[in-house]
């Protein structure tokens, strides 16, 4: 029964009582998946920094982890997810998503890395890939160092230690949805925080961009809405370069072939530091290529795997 049927059920309401799951069915019509979905079950780890909740995707042992980017969630990666067809654990950082906020706000790679060794270590202790895009990539890359035996192979997704310095020069229409974090926290209703969100995207697909803000949003108790995650702060990354050198195992670099966050002279940073690195450009992908070519991306993912 839709809200326009109930008096005094507001489409806000709807939104706010709305399953996590029940939009699953339009991530696999999005990229042509029919039949029945793989199951997934929302599960979460309590370490010394708070809660840290994932999502457990299909029956079998993980072979596949993800970790998204600053201000996203874990269900950035339902439709790539769906499009590998593997089991997987989708990790939401601390700060994000049904995760615990941290009482000092750090939420850098190097804190994120040790919180989430723990959590690995009991949700996906033997799977074969890390993939982690922008903030989660930059995580995933630490992680190699502080935990190399649940890191068989790593994907980075659009981000280099020299990210900070790079994004410090574009434009906000660069930047895309990234102007969100650190922008206006508090919305009056959905509709409004949608349209923001559309805004900074206008070339993105809208369909799309509302599953992805949906899986972002929680109503307050006034009935106004804000993001689910904390705030964010930016912060040198640089040092991470001294953590690809230590680099030993099979690493694949995913650039957005629409994107500016990764530059010509990090992808020969890289180059010079790993020789070995495969990079993969995605045309016509932005910074979050999980949500632009998810199809595309579960092709390298099961490249990767098999390379």
């Amino acid at each position: 029964m839709h809200s326009d049927d109930v008096p005094g059920v507001s489409v806000d309401d709807e939104l706010a009582a709305l399953s996590e799951f029940a939009l699953l069915r339009e991530n696999a019509r999005s990229i042509g998946l029919t039949g029945d979905l793989p199951p997934v079950s929302r599960v979460s780890v309590t370490t010394a920094d708070g809660k840290v909740s994932a999502l457990r995707w299909g029956a079998g042992t993980p072979r596949l982890v993800f970790l998204h980017g600053g201000g996203q969630n874990a269900h950035t990666w339902d439709s790539a997810i769906l499009a590998t067809g593997l089991p997987a654990v989708a990790v939401d950082l601390p700060g994000h998503g049904h995760s615990s906020w941290r009482a000092d706000r750090d939420y850098m790679p190097w804190s994120n890395a040790r919180t989430l060794t723990p959590v690995l270590e009991q949700l996906a202790p033997d799977a074969d890939l890390v993939v982690g895009m922008s903030l989660g990539g930059l995580t995933a890359l630490r992680l190699t160092a502080v935990a190399p035996h649940l890191a068989r192979r790593l994907m980075m997704i659009d981000v280099t230690p020299s990210v900070t310095r790079r994004q410090s020069a574009m434009s906000d229409v660069n930047r895309g949805t990234t102007v969100l974090v650190g922008g206006q926290r508090v919305f009056p209703d959905f509709g409004s925080m949608f349209e923001h969100t559309v805004r900074s995207a206008p070339g993105r697909d809208r369909e799309h961009l509302r599953r992805g803000v949906l899986h972002n949003a929680r109503r307050l108790p006034d009935g106004s809405w804000t993001w689910r995650y904390d705030e964010l702060s930016g912060a040198d990354f640089e040092p991470l370069w001294a953590d690809v050198d230590t680099l030993s195992i099979p690493t694949t670099l995913v650039v957005g072939g629409a994107s500016r966050f990764v530059g010509d002279d990090d992808i020969a940073q890289f180059r010079r530091r790993l020789p070995a690195i495969d990079i993969r450009v995605v045309e016509r992908a932005g910074h979050s290529v999980q949500s632009d070519a998810p199809e595309f991306l579960a092709q390298i993912i099961l490249d990767a795997l098999t390379g």
